[in-house]
């Protein structure tokens, strides 16, 4: 299936689940160690019940790093959640799903080959977290987060950023850190 059309009917159906929210019911965040890396996010999470929410969070980074190396990705990430207490509220723990693309290169972290190539492809896994979410003020709020689980990376390996020449293909499973989070966040 496309995946414009497929990005489509999950919009469509997110509005569907949002259209009874009133404004106790939605949260805006972001997520400071993303903004620490330059990378670009915004987060929205609604109450589904008392104990239940959805969480929805995207990030972009399209920056080069300076010289050869390249660290640019999208990323989303929805995650429902069940809380100890009432939603919004102390400890939670959720399941997430999390997809997007990504261009990487000349990094000095990752394995050998991601120090000497690019890599360009996509990424796709799930996980469980844990958190915990605390008032500042009437609407200002924090959260802190912890995501454990699986990613599966598919991707085209080049030699250079810019000269195009293909080295072939791979993929790697990773299990680990999915989804870490310091947020910033403001109740409507």
């Amino acid at each position: 299936m496309n995946n414009g059309i497929v990005n489509r009917l999950f919009l469509v159906a997110l509005l569907f689940v949002c259209t009874d929210l009133c404004g106790q019911n939605v949260q805006i965040k972001t997520n400071l160690l993303y903004d620490a890396t330059a990378t670009i996010n915004i987060g929205s999470e609604c109450r589904l019940g008392r104990r239940w929410s959805l969480d929805l969070s995207g990030s972009y980074n399209g920056w080069k790093l300076g010289g050869d190396r390249k660290w640019k990705h999208w990323l989303v990430q929805p995650e429902g959640r069940y809380w100890f207490g009432s939603a919004f509220k102390g400890h939670y723990v959720g399941v997430h799903l999390h997809g997007g693309q990504m261009n990487l290169g000349h990094v000095g972290f990752g394995d050998h080959a991601l120090r000497e190539h690019y890599r360009q492809g996509w990424f796709y896994g799930c996980g469980v977290g844990y958190g915990y979410q605390w008032s500042l003020s009437r609407n200002w709020r924090m959260e802190v987060g912890l995501g454990l689980g699986y990613t599966r990376f598919d991707y085209d390996e080049y030699g250079c950023s810019i000269c195009g020449g293909r080295l072939g293909e791979g993929s790697k499973n990773y299990w680990g850190v999915t989804r870490i989070s310091l947020s910033v966040i403001y109740s409507l």
